[in-house]
């Protein structure tokens, strides 16, 4: 009995201390203040978008290009694979715009899209988007705010869904599936950063980095060459790695959790929202066993969010946790109905704010907690396919998916040398022959 009881204060200990501190921490944390008279300003920004511009996402595509000019930065650099890269082109000349350049590489992969832009910023900051983004026009003093010390080399905003119009039930029922998501998310960010300056990941949606950083010739041989198991040549998961560089170099990390920095995004309302959870569950594993293992620097720089986040991919199970807990405890109604309050109150104090403003989603909290059960199946999957890296949702994604995790043979290599031009080979393989032509811009 007294073993069953040890374990079980064991094991309650360890889920929910987590949830009690991040709680308080996320109440606590105030994003970094708009300094009054700011030494870097919009025109010190340069965003980039990579994108496969399908002609289907036309619209969004469009939209969210003139929602980022509204923000006034010195100008977007957009990154398209080359079948697409007229119609983008036509796409700009309709906007009217002379702050949009375009560019391209041969095959669709957003680490060569990314450093294909590097080289062409001209700005202190560069800031990557997603395609299908929404920004509020008052982002970019909020974002630009922690970069005011030099110490801080990385920027992210909170994100929240951007709810359908006259949506089918089945559709409500995965939105409101990706909205928790993305609130468990901000929440995980924001409290992780208050605690010790670590989150998650910095998220690709929306995130600024000091352009040095990039254009270093060392992270850009990192990045374009980043190894999984020591066998695969890993392209995938590029937010992930330069969140990794940030902390193995030093740089601060913030994480601007604000209105006026909210930033909206689009996710599967449909079944295929199960594929997107399988790939970030996937990218998870990779990267917080690299950051754990591997590299090790987050045990000593960033301990809370080692426990907070990085571990739980190893050991957060829902549905066997909860088991667990209820079988071990003990049975007096003083100390089993606390604890079952406590375990009913964890599926639903991150979304609080949620809630309030869509009382309606209420309704739809049972749906969330057998989803967070079920989700186990989803990431013991992906522990058994890491060397998979297919994008899964988006059509093009994956046509040469190949590229995003090429196997490390001599044989495989010389494959991927012959199906490219000798100036594909250079920008996009060793892209820091282009920062050499480059170096007088910063």
């Amino acid at each position: 009995m007294l073993v069953e009881h040890s374990l079980f204060f064991v094991l309650l200990a360890y889920r929910y201390l987590r949830l009690i501190v991040n709680v308080a921490a996320f109440l606590l944390l105030r994003p970094i203040a708009v300094p009054e008279n700011p030494l870097l300003t919009s025109k010190d920004v340069t965003v980039v978008v990579p994108s496969l511009a399908l002609e289907q996402d036309r619209d969004e595509f469009q939209e969210t290009i003139r929602g980022i000019l509204t923000t006034d930065p010195l100008e977007v650099i957009l990154v398209t694979i080359d079948e697409n890269v007229e119609r983008v082109k036509l796409m700009v000349d309709s906007m009217a715009t002379t702050k949009v350049r375009v560019f391209s590489v041969s095959q669709p992969n957003k680490r060569r899209q990314m450093v294909r832009a590097i080289p062409e910023v001209r700005t202190s900051i560069t800031i990557f988007a997603d395609d299908d983004v929404k920004w509020p026009k008052t982002i970019l003093p909020w974002m630009l705010a922690p970069l005011e010390d030099e110490a801080y080399g990385g920027v992210g905003t909170n994100q929240k869904l951007r709810r359908a119009v006259d949506p089918l039930f089945s559709q409500r029922v995965w939105g409101f599936l990706g909205a928790m998501y993305l609130l468990r998310r901000n929440f995980d960010c924001a409290a992780c950063n208050y605690m010790d300056g670590g989150l998650p990941c910095l998220s690709g949606r929306t995130v600024a980095y000091r352009t040095k950083i990039l254009s270093d010739t060392a992270f850009t041989d990192g990045f374009t060459h980043e190894e999984w198991n020591s066998e695969y040549q890993l392209n995938a998961d590029d937010d992930n790695f330069i969140t990794r560089w940030l902390v193995s170099h030093g740089h601060r990390i913030a994480f601007q959790y604000h209105r006026e920095a909210e930033v909206e995004t689009t996710l599967e309302d449909n079944p295929k929202f199960l594929k997107q959870c399988l790939r970030w569950s996937r990218s998870n594993w990779r990267s917080n066993i690299t950051s754990m293992f591997i590299e090790r620097h987050i045990w000593r720089q960033q301990p809370w969010s080692t426990y907070a986040v990085h571990l739980t991919t190893l050991t957060h199970w829902a549905l066997l946790w909860d088991i667990g807990l209820l079988y071990y405890c003990p049975k007096e109604p003083w100390v089993f109905w606390p604890v079952v309050t406590l375990m009913a109150i964890s599926k639903w104090i991150k979304f609080v704010g949620h809630f309030l403003r869509h009382p309606v989603d209420v309704l739809l909290l049972p749906v969330s907690v057998v989803f967070g059960y079920l989700h186990g199946l989803i990431k013991l999957y992906a522990a058994c396919t890491l060397h998979v890296t297919a994008w899964g949702t988006r059509e093009g994604a994956d046509a040469n998916d190949a590229y995003r995790m090429i196997h490390l043979t001599q044989t495989a290599y010389e494959q991927v040398l012959e199906t490219k031009d000798s100036v594909s080979v250079t920008t996009e393989f060793f892209p820091h022959a282009i920062h050499l032509a480059h170096d007088d811009l910063y």
